[in-house]
């Protein structure tokens, strides 16, 4: 190790190694073969440096030589942070009550300084006012609490937490300060010096043990581990359970039961009588017997708690077995675990705290793959973890071929449900197998797993492929999204214009955020008329004469070279000369004509009376004189310019005919305008020109009419609706045309 002074070093509950150094650097172990995640405490702790260091399950305090204390509560996301100012002056001692077991619910440290203890959290320093000082050793109960003091006299004493009530005191006599004070689970407090164990239980009652080389203790939720050069011993209270059963002299129900039991193989009829005695109490005796059994390390103990439990449950008539079947196989696993091949000596509480998963992943980060595998089908828990930790190990540290590697990881996980390929790819790819990688991926069903991976290994085009097959279009826009960042563009065109779909979604994407983009696009892919559409959309956006012209003129040229668009080039030309114009009528005129097509602008300038004007315009835009004849006379209508119309009725022929503009007058509600155009409707038939006499009112001449083609049924049908003289007209025509009698 060159990385600095270690002032701190633990263990967090998922195991993950911190390893805290002088100048505030953690490195943080989150397996156990040595990949680890860096960060700085700050707060002041490269200045200071860091003096010493307290863990709790998730997170740690660093005390600086300052006095100051920085806590870090997760390591996932390191934010550590300055707890309240201390106190000066010299520390004795110190520790911290985990945040579980506090009323702020953050940590709180315990600091011994002077004859007091000081309690420190975010946002105070609190004086708890003892005089018994200075402590050389501060030790919280796992429960938090109870908090053991070790004075300058050799005494121990057990107070609250809160600091409000002596539970009891204990007089080691001994002068040298032990090396350690730990609880043992939260019933007793063990001292430790180099090769003495002391053990002080309530009201100051103790037990020694002696060793034959130095100790070192580790305490653990229900006990304390004696670590020695050869040795490793538990040290726990005994539980109430197996007190109850093997206690001397015991007469409790579970006692009898166990005795029963040995009476019954050597085939005593004091087993019935044994029986029938704790009858009443059986069930519970079951109960006790199955909880001992849990608690017990020797498996033929616990063989026989089982046996005693299972003949007492079969006497009863109703009982519920689950207890007893999760406690079977409980014990199976922690025997299995316990096995010095694999040493993982826990407890049964601790078991039960730590969870099956998380001891699954302890058995998996030590590689013991297969009976973790044995663990998980037995307790029906997931195993895919299981398997994909393994591959990824695999790739590590294999030395076979690439091919071979992927073969039998392929084989070895073909028909598993929910395995993670992406994972022991990214596993190939950071021990820089990129064709491995490659390779695993493809096995990866999961397109959003494969893609971000293939595109950090610098394979786009095959991310991009397997992007479009996933048809998920959020993933391939986030593909192209990195491709335009990280490629040139040349390159980037090439990738999308051999895949259409890539190229469709750029192209509607582009159309609405980056038309610059779609512009190259379109010149590369030489797709003119879709580059010139754009510029000429951009054209009609400017607000000023002279860049809409030059829009123009630059859509223009994309089309001059090709004889496909010779009528494009012709109408962006025009558009380019009515453009100019309609800014001259702009200037001349002071009405806006700028933007109008060319009918519009005709239309307009009828309509404001600028007839020569419109007639210059029809003739620069070649527009037929039928077209001009339309848009001069719906114009005149508009302006109800009767007298402009009346004078263009006089013309001997129109290009549109007579009947427009009997129609558009009428429509504009002047009947008598309307009427002057019947005669010259001469191109109509008859009852036609009927119909539009007598739309204008005017039943007589519809009657003069019928008279000259000599319709009869015609003239009756006026004559019905007519009255007065007209009437009289009617009928004298209809007379006209009766045969003399």
């Amino acid at each position: 190790w060159d990385k600095g002074s270690i002032r701190g070093l633990g263990w967090s509950e998922d195991e993950r190694l911190l390893v805290i150094t002088e100048d505030g650097t953690v490195r943080c172990y989150y397996d156990l073969q040595g990949e680890f995640t860096q960060f700085s405490l700050g707060n002041g702790a490269e200045e200071y440096g860091v003096k010493a260091c307290r863990f709790w399950s998730t997170g740690f305090v660093a005390l600086l030589s300052n006095n100051h204390l920085i806590s870090l509560a997760n390591y996932e996301e390191p934010r550590p942070k300055l707890l309240a100012t201390p106190p000066e002056g010299r520390i004795h001692s110190w520790t911290l009550i985990p945040p579980a077991y506090t009323l702020s619910r953050t940590v709180e440290v315990l600091l011994a300084v002077g004859p007091s203890i000081h309690v420190v959290d975010a946002s105070e320093s609190d004086d708890r006012q003892l005089q018994n000082g200075p402590f050389s050793h501060i030790s919280v109960s796992p429960n938090g609490k109870f908090v053991a003091l070790f004075t300058e006299d050799g005494k121990v004493w057990v107070i609250t937490s809160d600091f409000q009530n002596k539970l009891s005191e204990y007089d080691s006599g001994a002068k040298a300060i032990p090396q350690s004070v730990e609880w043992c689970g939260n019933n007793s407090v063990v001292l430790a010096w180099e090769d003495e164990v002391h053990m002080v239980g309530p009201n100051g009652a103790a037990s020694k043990y002696f060793y034959d080389d130095r100790v070192h203790l580790v305490p653990d939720l229900d006990g304390v581990r004696v670590i020695s050069s050869d040795v490793c011993e538990f040290l726990q209270k005994v539980p109430d359970v197996t007190e109850e059963v093997f206690k001397l002299g015991s007469t409790a129900s579970a006692s009898v039961l166990v005795d029963a039991v040995d009476q019954l193989e050597k085939k005593s009829p004091k087993a019935d009588d044994n029986i029938q005695l704790i009858r009443p109490d059986l069930a519970e005796a079951v109960d006790t017997c199955v909880r001992a059994a849990g608690n017990e390390f020797n498996i033929q103990w616990q063989k026989k708690l089982l046996k005693a439990a299972s003949f007492g449950k079969s006497v009863l008539d109703l009982y519920n077995s689950d207890d007893f079947v999760d406690m079977c196989e409980t014990l199976r696993v922690l025997n299995a675990v316990r096995h010095y091949e694999i040493g993982l000596p826990i407890s049964y509480d601790q078991f039960m705290r730590l969870t099956p998963e998380k001891l699954v992943q302890r058995l998996v980060n030590r590689h013991e793959y297969l009976l973790a595998l044995r663990i998980s089908e037995y307790l029906r828990l997931p195993s895919e973890r299981i398997y994909v930790h393994w591959a990824s190990q695999k790739v590590r540290v294999s030395n076979d071929d690439e091919d071979s590697i992927c073969r039998v990881i392929v084989q070895k996980l073909h028909g598993k449900k929910g395995i993670s390929f992406k994972e022991i790819a990214q596993a190939a790819y950071d021990e820089g197998r990129g064709r491995l990688a490659t390779q695993l991926l493809n096995y990866e069903p999961r397109a959003g797993k494969q893609v971000p991976l293939l595109l950090d290994m610098e394979e786009d085009e095959i991310a991009l492929d397997k992007a479009i097959e996933s048809g998920d279009t959020d993933l391939v826009f986030f593909v192209l999204l990195q491709l335009k960042k990280k490629l040139p563009f040349a390159s980037f065109a090439r990738i999308i214009t051999t895949r259409p779909v890539a190229s469709a979604l750029v192209e509607s994407s582009a159309r609405h955020q980056d038309e610059d983009l779609l512009k190259d696009l379109y010149y590369l892919d030489d797709r003119r008329m879709d580059g010139a559409n754009i510029i000429l959309s951009e054209a009609l956006k400017q607000s000023s004469l002279q860049p809409r012209i030059d829009k123009l003129k630059v859509a223009g040229k994309l089309l001059q070279d090709s004889k496909d668009h010779v009528v494009e080039t012709k109408a962006l030309d025009e558009t380019a000369r009515l453009l100019r114009t309609q800014d001259a009528f702009d200037k001349e005129l002071a009405e806006p004509f700028t933007g109008l097509s060319v009918h519009a602008t005709i239309f307009k300038l009828t309509r404001l009376g600028y007839h020569s004007r419109a007639k210059r315009v029809q003739a620069d835009f070649k527009v037929p004189e039928k077209v001009f004849w339309w848009l001069r006379l719906r114009a005149l209508v508009a302006k109800r310019d009767w007298a402009e119309l009346e004078e263009m009725g006089k013309a001997r022929k129109s290009p549109i005919g007579w009947e427009p503009f009997f129609n558009e007058t009428l429509a504009a509600g002047n009947t008598k305008l309307a009427s002057l155009f019947v005669p010259k409707c001469t191109s109509l038939p008859a009852k036609e020109r009927i119909d539009m006499w007598v739309k204008c009112g005017l039943l007589a001449k519809a009657g003069e009419e019928a008279l000259k083609v000599k319709d009869t049924a015609a003239l009756e049908g006026l004559r019905n609706k007519a009255s007065g003289t007209v009437a009289l007209e009617l009928e004298r025509m209809i007379g006209q045309l009766r045969p003399a009698r």
